[in-house]
């Protein structure tokens, strides 16, 4: 009795499964917003938002909007008298409606509260990280950051417009009045990374951050020098191969909102802002 023969289906050229493997892995990277893992929220810096200030800055990153305020004051924390050196510090806030619900006011409480110091001491920190203090007179530059709109990363995006307005504020002081040397060394911004559902992405918006796995924040000199890592995880502990992935997603984060920052400014490096 002849026996049926079973027609089999001709397998698929291998470049064809390796194409159709990377559409897969690359939707499972797609993220609520539809950005890819490595992908920076869109990015707007416009200087210059507030007419009455040395310095200023309206950041946004995604949903989340950030205005940082430069001044300029003739003097120094009492620390700092007589040593002439200068002084850069921030103010970190949250307007009520910034966020899902309400956020009361800190002026009401009678004291800021545990995040927003430890959120303006970071702005601070991360600021004199590249500022040459001997270099500004016994001056003080105080860096107002107010969140006008949250979608997670509200510190790293103020520390990325605090810079701009840094830099204007300088500007401003240089015109009138003759520094001994360039204040700035290097510029600095600040990105987002963590694991979500097991992927490790960049820039993380409010839905992103609430489940994230990991949650740090990196911030990077220019030159690509560290300045401060936060980071935890929040279930599990992480792998150092995880560590290693999300430092790579937060170097290319922070060279690109470093670009930002040049074409805000005008400028291709910090010695012709100055000029």
């Amino acid at each position: 009795m002849a026996t049926k023969r079973e027609s089999k289906k001709p397998a698929a050229p291998a470049h064809a499964a390796s194409a159709t493997a990377s559409k897969r892995r690359g939707a499972e990277t797609r993220r609520p917003d539809g950005r890819r893992a490595s992908q920076l929220r869109p990015v707007t810096i416009r200087r210059g938002y507030l007419k009455h200030a040395e310095g200023s800055a309206l950041i946004e990153m995604g949903g989340t909007r950030v205005i940082c305020a430069a001044t300029v004051e003739d003097r120094v924390p009492p620390f700092l008298r007589n040593s002439g050196r200068g002084w850069v510090t921030a103010e970190y806030s949250m307007l009520p409606r910034s966020s899902h619900e309400r956020i009361q006011r800190e002026v009401t409480r009678g004291h800021a509260g545990g995040r927003t110091h430890e959120i303006q001491r970071l702005i601070g920190r991360s600021l004199r990280a590249v500022t040459r203090l001997d270099m500004l007179g016994e001056r003080q530059i105080l860096i107002d950051c107010d969140v006008l709109e949250a979608d997670g990363g509200t510190r790293t995006a103020s520390i990325t417009g605090a810079f701009v307005a840094l830099v204007d504020a300088i500007r401003w002081l240089r015109k009138r009045v003759e520094l001994p040397g360039e204040p700035l060394r290097d510029f600095v911004a600040a990105v987002s990374v963590g694991v979500v559902r097991g992927v490790p992405v960049l820039d993380l918006n409010y839905e992103e951050d609430s489940k994230a796995q990991v949650d740090m924040n990196l911030i990077l000199t220019g030159s690509g020098q560290l300045v401060e890592i936060q980071g935890t995880a929040e279930g599990e502990p992480f792998s150092e191969r995880q560590l290693e992935q999300l430092m790579t997603l937060g170097k290319a984060g922070v060279r690109n909102l470093i670009a930002q920052q040049k074409r805000a400014l005008g400028i291709r490096e910090l010695s012709k802002a100055w000029s």
